[in-house]
């Protein structure tokens, strides 16, 4: 594929940034099925939030080019090669990884409808609806913002223009390839779908790294069209929506204390093996372990996703030791804010104390810093997160204050009922 020409010739009326339903990530459609499951009748809202306040989106992208877009996606249902490859493809070692009755209401399900308004250059861009509906909007609805705003910025180049702009953004993604070539028993794979620069070069991206890193140290993508497209594995585990949503829902500061935990209750119950991995940052790593019942040391690893990656993985062994675990069995998987010196740092310090995974983003999928003028096309933190259940706000307290999300005094009571002490911010990394 030529992208330069590809990117060239966006000029008929909608080109599709999202021409899948299944074009989001895996761990969408593993948390769907759980809630399906088990809260189908909550009542969700997700809202896009912006917290790279200097990039004013709204002044970039043209409000009928997104409408198309998001209208686009709302037409969309899955075709008969993508079911029959979600009911017969072998994921994480199960076949019929999703069940019957799910599948056929995934087979049904057209997208709910959105609302869109424009506030201070910004964009204020809501869905509401049953969890399992709304809850598969976040992924298409960021690969849209983030897609229009790279075209935005790509309009005004000519064709050799963009030709050595993606012959140098090739060179760095290749130069990083490289990089990690030489860590021996690398295992990574790509997590970068919500902040691509576009689809094609996700695709590009994913390809370079099957070529130059091999399968045994490239282990497959976050997105289930590229994995089904290029017969990868796709990867993804649950994230911190589960637990935001279940803590909403619950009544009393004792059931709220329990809620992160109950979500794995859930979860234990479908999952098994590599899938059975923790994230225990929603509301502070060190009391979610603190506090964790003893079952939950029996599972395969750990994702860090928030604050120190390093603070973080040393707590996860520390807590496993006292449980009586070895956490040489055990897998970590590092997945904020990658590029290759982190990666190399953190599988240095790790590898033989731990079994050691990456989970690469933004810096992967989106990284044309220095390419362009004015800092035109790089990335930034956009994020569409649930606000609300059954109209009750959410939180996120995180290991890094400068994430956390919800209204003041919810965030006070959630640090009581957490016992989350002192935080040390952090630059937010894309």
């Amino acid at each position: 594929m030529d992208i330069a020409t590809r990117v060239w010739n966006h000029k008929w009326r909608i080109d599709p940034i999202v021409r899948s339903l299944i074009d989001t990530d895996f761990y969408k459609l593993l948390m769907c099925q759980s809630v399906f499951r088990n809260k189908p009748d909550t009542h969700v809202t997700f809202s896009l939030i912006n917290r790279s306040k200097t990039v004013r989106l709204a002044e970039l992208i043209d409000e009928g080019e997104l409408r198309e877009q998001l209208d686009h996606i709302r037409s969309l249902s899955l075709s008969r090669g993508e079911s029959t490859w979600l009911r017969g493809n072998t994921f994480y070692g199960k076949r019929q990884m999703f069940r019957p009755d799910f599948m056929e209401w995934f087979e049904g399900l057209r997208l709910p409808a959105y609302h869109l308004d424009k506030r201070d250059g910004q964009y204020e861009l809501t869905f509401e609806g049953s969890w399992p509906e709304v809850m598969l909007w976040e992924i298409p609805a960021l690969a849209v913002l983030m897609e229009l705003r790279s075209r935005a910025a790509l309009k005004q180049m000519g064709k050799f223009e963009l030709q050595v702009l993606y012959a140098r953004a090739m060179t760095k993604i290749w130069e990083k390839v490289e990089t990690l070539r030489s860590l021996d028993g690398l295992k990574i794979a790509d997590f970068g779908t919500r902040r691509r620069h576009s689809y094609l070069w996700q695709d590009w991206c994913v390809q370079a790294l099957g070529e130059g890193l091999g399968p045994d140290k490239f282990v497959g993508t976050s997105n289930c069209l590229i994995a089904m497209k290029r017969d990868i594995e796709a990867i993804g585990t649950n994230a911190h929506e589960l637990p935001m949503v279940y803590s909403a829902l619950a009544d009393t500061d004792t059931e709220l204390a329990q809620a992160p935990y109950q979500v794995l209750a859930d979860w234990h119950e479908e999952h098994d093996g590599n899938l059975r991995i923790i994230l225990p940052d929603t509301y502070g790593t060190q009391g979610f372990l603190r506090n964790a019942p003893d079952w939950l040391a029996k599972w395969t690893g750990i994702r860090i996703d928030s604050g120190s990656p390093a603070e973080g993985a040393e707590l996860a062994i520390q807590w496993w030791k006292d449980r009586g675990e070895d956490p040489a069995k055990k897998l970590i998987i590092f997945s904020d804010g990658l590029d290759t010196d982190m990666i190399q740092q953190l599988h240095r310090q790790f590898t033989g104390r731990v079994r050691v995974s990456f989970g690469w983003g933004t810096n992967l999928t989106n990284d044309f810093r220095g390419l362009v003028p004015d800092g035109g096309l790089d990335a930034f933190s956009l994020v569409c997160k649930a606000v609300s259940a059954n109209g009750r706000p959410t939180v996120k307290l995180s290991d890094n204050p400068n994430k956390a999300m919800g209204p003041e005094a919810e965030i006070q009571r959630y640090k009581k009922v957490f016992d989350v002490g002192a935080q040390t911010p952090i630059a937010v990394q894309v």
